[in-house]
């Protein structure tokens, strides 16, 4: 945790911004696996985290708008808790952690908020997205489940946005942290990329490089010779030395901030012409990207510009052709780049897209683009000092994305598909690095893992 102020800050700060009303933030419980007693690692809520710090299951916090005062709600251990998890600090002793003073049982802060929305107080929440939190709500707002996304509050969404979208300088702390854990495994997957390995061993080892290090991994592991398929998590390919291996992993502290990288590097350690042509476009891409990343740029026209130099470098190789722009603003680009360039990153490594997207990438000047490729970019708004955010170009050969564009002529006059269908079996190529956007411009979180053609085969050799 960090000092009780920060936290205390934080609260003062939401309230300001509001009207009327509490302000409700239920935190996570634990989740069974296969039996009650046998549960998942237990992740608290981000929010839940971002404003009472308590890394523990069962809690649920309230913040009055009205009277300034906070409160948490939850259980004592009492001896049987003890027995199986050894001595532990009263609710009491840990709120005031948090600087929180007012604590109470599950059952108190309920009645708390039953008597609040007896008296037509205002309740403000976000979207659950645990089930057990839903019927939570249920239970004390006397809603429907069904309905209860439909009553969450816009007002609280966009306050908690404001705030955790500009990291403070304790959280950039953390996430240079998380950061260095993620180098130590993108670097350790270099060093155990051979042909014969089996993916599974590269990513048990990854995963258990982010566990000894305090936290786990900030989302599960995606690493594959298919690196086309955008989310890939099978880890059940042996290695040949033909092949390209793309690494998608980041790590979290014990805080649980993130750290996202990616890295495509050839299995035998270097690059063949036909590699290295696709990877230097995108590297160009990434370091296009990185150039652009500034206070007052909007992040949607940094993935287009990003977009234009795929184009550009595809057209170059005779697998695009055309004019580069009107291809680009075709979507064109598309079919080899049908993802965002990248997304916010914080408590969350998708930071707050539990509250909605649109509220976290996108605002009133910004809109998305309703266009395939371009309209799954999470991130569009208009940079500010204090973002955290990734950077994540790719160029990706997927069949039967491929085979449906031939067959519906789509962008037909700027693709060369007989030429795009001799890198069929090729893999796909994402190069990500997450980026701290400051006054000036922005910086690496963290030092940056090998990425150019040279450094990663001097690296792996």
């Amino acid at each position: 945790m960090f000092q009780s102020s920060v936290y205390a800050n934080r609260r003062n700060a939401l309230r300001s911004g509001m009207s009327s009303g509490l302000v409700l933030i239920p935190g996570n419980n634990d989740s069974p696996m296969n039996y009650p007693a046998n549960t998942f690692t237990f992740r608290q809520d981000s929010n839940f985290l971002y404003f009472f710090g308590l890394d523990h299951p069962g809690y649920f916090g309230v913040m009055d708008i009205d009277t300034g005062k906070d409160y948490i709600f939850g259980e004592d251990v009492d001896i049987d808790d003890i027995i199986w998890m050894g001595p532990q600090d009263s609710l009491a002793e840990k709120a005031l952690f948090a600087g929180v003073e007012f604590t109470g049982k599950v059952s108190e802060g309920m009645d708390f908020m039953k008597q609040a929305i007896a008296l037509g107080r205002k309740i403000h929440f976000t979207p659950p997205y645990r089930f057990d939190n839903l019927l939570f709500l249920e239970r004390i707002l006397g809603l429907n489940h069904a309905w209860i996304k439909s009553y969450a509050s816009v007002e609280l969404i966009k306050g908690i946005v404001r705030l955790r979208e500009v990291k403070e300088d304790v959280e950039i702390l953390e996430l240079e942290k998380a950061a260095a854990i993620g180098y130590l495994m993108h670097t350790t997957a270099m060093r155990m990329a051979k042909p014969g390995v089996v993916e599974r061993e590269i990513a048990g080892t990854m995963e258990g490089i982010a566990l000894a290090a305090g936290g786990g991994v900030s989302f599960p592991v995606i690493l594959s010779v298919n690196g086309e398929t955008l989310h890939n998590h099978y880890h059940g390919n042996t290695l040949t030395a033909d092949r390209l291996l793309l690494c998608d992993a980041g790590a979290e502290t014990a805080s649980h901030y993130a750290s996202d990288y990616t890295r495509t590097f050839p299995v035998s350690g270097k690059f063949s012409t036909k590699q290295r042509e696709i990877y230097e476009i995108v590297l160009a891409a990434n370091n296009k990207a990185a150039e652009m990343a500034a206070p007052g740029i909007a992040y949607q026209q940094v993935h287009l510009a990003a977009a234009r130099v795929i184009a550009q470098g595809l057209t170059d190789l005779g697998l695009m052709k055309g004019n580069v722009d009107e291809a680009v603003k075709a979507g064109a680009h598309a079919m080899f780049f049908p993802h965002g360039l990248g997304h916010m990153m914080g408590l969350d490594v998708h930071d707050m897209e539990d509250m909605g997207e649109n509220f976290v990438g996108y605002d009133n000047e910004i809109q998305r683009i309703n266009q395939f490729g371009t309209a799954y970019l999470r991130l569009g708004k208009k940079l500010k000092p204090g973002f955290v955010l990734t950077n994540e170009p790719g160029i990706y050969f997927i069949p039967a994305l491929i085979q449906k564009w031939e067959a519906e002529k789509i962008n037909s006059e700027f693709i060369d598909f007989q030429k795009v269908k001799q890198y069929l079996g090729f893999g796909g190529i994402r190069l990500e690095d997450d980026l701290l956007i400051t006054q000036q411009g922005n910086q690496l979180i963290g030092n940056r893992i090998p990425i150019t053609v040279e450094e990663i085969e001097r690296f792996m050799a």
